[in-house]
């Protein structure tokens, strides 16, 4: 015992001696984070190496510039002390992390010493003028740009601007120092093809998983120690090193599009004003727009206005204002997204597992003002999705909707937006559009006879139409029920209003072979069972997998419990029971 804690204690000892030895000795640094003048005086006096620097290279002049003392800064460099030392984080120069902290006085002396205005840091490849636009700092931007700061550098991370920076960070002051100082307001972002991403990734996990592969048949490979051996002496085994996915099929899958990748395309390309607009920033909007920036300028990734990014984002007061300005009302994104489909869609975006937007919720401007403005001003109340909008749903996925095709009247009517599908209908929005069927789809097996008696729905034909989503589509398949949010109370009205305001066929056929009393039946809305069977609805009706109205209220998936009361009512009104819940 006493010989294990002799070797524990030397062996500590040791450990220490090394970490000491290794340990930057850097005493002017270490007085300069302190702020003590007269112990770095004293110190240069005595020889110390003004340029010695801290474990993460951290300088005395780095120091000097972070907390903006101009007296040390002017010491320090009188000493001898180099202008440009880089941190060994990030690369960052004491000009950096003095434009970062909006230190004009000791950036000034920086610039007289000499310093670097080009030098860029390592994390993101952003130079000073990057920082000071971000910080805001006003006369750093102007010291700099006297210095031949170039104010259009882009960044190495994702191109982007002293002006971006400024514009996101709000810095409206820095933004117009900027753009007097020849900044371009039209320069955009990178950006980024998430289908040619997808191809990389795949070949990526490819070139792993063969990885895996290897180690696996090696370590099978490897001669078994003997019985009763450590099982340090083993050979080691690659446990859970299994190829995730067949290699040829990996190379075969990456020259595919995937669904979610094609979906969302390209996504960057953003102006100052679009990142400003997507964030509400009115300061650094109106900035700009006084600037000179073009308000109606579209994105390099998918033609997004500004508007139109303001409006996806909830940000419905700077919308009002791009409106007021003059933005086009009219324009769409790749994917024909309009304004008036994004405005309800920030309204009534279905909930997460994740923290949600929610600045739609801090608006001075209501989103049935902005509609009505959006609507007087031009805005297209017909406009139809040309395919589906990765960014509704959040990446839940749970409504089970493709929404190709849908109108800013289909949306409003999945949210049970009465008010809005008025308004938009006196517009000239049309009631009876709905999504598109896109493809053939996957098959899960081999197709057996279709049950519902229906015919089967071509691509391009009529998938989910609104009488639909009314009545609850897709709340007896999954768990639509978890992320959908819609005006509470205002099923049967909405169902009123398209059946008797608008003629819709209480018996129409989604692509799965559903109707609407599927639907209501699912969601156990007996007030709803009954109305649609009074205007005709068929209590027979039988979708395609063949399940009746009654199975849709049978615990028709796992963690759906049936529903007792709305079975009965079906059964006295003649609706078959196959008695095949799955939940029970």
């Amino acid at each position: 015992m006493t010989r294990t804690l002799r070797v524990n204690v030397v062996g500590a000892l040791a450990l220490m001696g090394l970490l000491l030895a290794v340990a930057p000795d850097a005493p002017v640094a270490d007085a300069a984070m302190r702020g003590d003048l007269e112990a770095v005086r004293t110190l240069i006096k005595s020889g110390a190496d003004v340029n010695a620097a801290q474990g993460d290279g951290m300088t005395a002049l780095h120091w000097s510039a972070m907390n903006g003392n101009r007296d040390m800064a002017d010491l320090l460099l009188y000493a001898g002390a180099a202008v440009d030392p880089l941190t060994r984080l990030g690369s960052y120069t004491p000009l950096h992390l003095a434009a970062k902290e909006s230190r004009a006085e000791v950036a000034g002396a920086l610039l007289g010493a000499g310093a670097n205005v080009k030098a860029r840091t390592s994390t993101g490849g952003a130079t000073a003028l990057h920082l000071a636009a971000q910080s805001g700092a006003v006369d750093v931007i102007n010291a700099l740009a006297d210095k031949g700061a170039d104010v259009n550098a882009r960044d190495e991370q994702w191109g982007q601007t002293p002006l971006m920076f400024a514009a996101a960070a709000n810095r409206a002051p820095a933004v117009t120092a900027l753009l007097k100082r020849g900044a371009d307001p039209a320069i955009a972002g990178s950006t980024i093809d998430m289908v040619e991403r997808g191809k990389y990734d795949r070949a990526s996990e490819d070139r792993r998983n063969q990885l895996q592969e290897a180690i696996h048949a090696n370590a099978a490979a490897a001669p078994q120690a003997p019985r009763g051996a450590p099982a340090a002496a083993a050979a080691p085994q690659a446990q859970g090193l299994r190829p995730a996915i067949n290699p040829q099929a990996a190379r075969a899958a990456a020259d595919m599009p995937v669904g979610r990748e094609a979906e969302m395309g390209r996504y960057g390309g953003l102006t100052a004003l679009h990142l400003a607009a997507r964030d509400g920033l009115m300061e650094s909007v109106v900035a700009l727009l006084d600037g000179g920036a073009d308000l109606n300028q579209r994105s390099a990734a998918d033609n997004t206005t500004p508007l139109l990014v303001a409006t996806i984002n909830g940000q419905f007061d700077v919308a009002k204002l791009l409106v007021d300005r003059g933005a086009d009302v009219a324009a769409q994104a790749d994917n024909g997204e309009g304004v008036l489909f994004a405005v309800l869609n920030a309204q009534w975006t279905p909930k997460s597992r994740h923290p949600e937007p929610a600045d739609y919720m801090l608006q001075k401007t209501t989103y049935m003002e902005l509609m009505q403005q959006l609507l007087d001003k031009g805005a297209d109340p017909k406009a139809r999705l040309k395919y589906n909008v990765w960014h509704i749903e959040l990446g839940s996925g749970y409504l089970t909707l493709d929404w190709t095709g849908a109108t800013p009247f289909f949306r409003a009517t999945h949210a049970l937006d009465l008010e809005a599908m008025k308004l938009l209908v006196k517009y000239g929005s049309d009631p009876s559009l709905g999504t598109i069927k896109v493809g053939e789809g996957r098959s899960r097996g081999p197709a057996g006879p279709d049950p519902s008696g229906v015919l089967p729905v071509p691509p391009g034909g009529i998938a989910v139409l609104p009488i639909h989503v009314s009545t609850g589509h897709g709340y007896g398949d999954q768990f639509v029920a978890n992320v959908h949010r819609f005006v509470e109370g205002n099923w049967l009205p909405v169902v009123k209003y398209l059946v008797e305001e608008h003629g819709a066929d209480v018996n129409a056929r989604d692509m799965a072979g559903e109707t609407p009393l599927h639907n209501a039946a699912a969601r156990g809305d007996n007030e709803l069972v009954k109305y649609l069977v009074s205007k005709g609805a068929d209590v027979m009706a039988v979708d395609r997998k063949g399940r009746t109205t009654v199975d849709m209220a049978n615990g028709p998936q796992q963690r759906v419990q049936p529903l007792p009361e709305t079975i009965k009512l079906l059964e006295s009104m003649g609706a078959k029971n196959n008695h095949k819940c799955v939940s029970c």
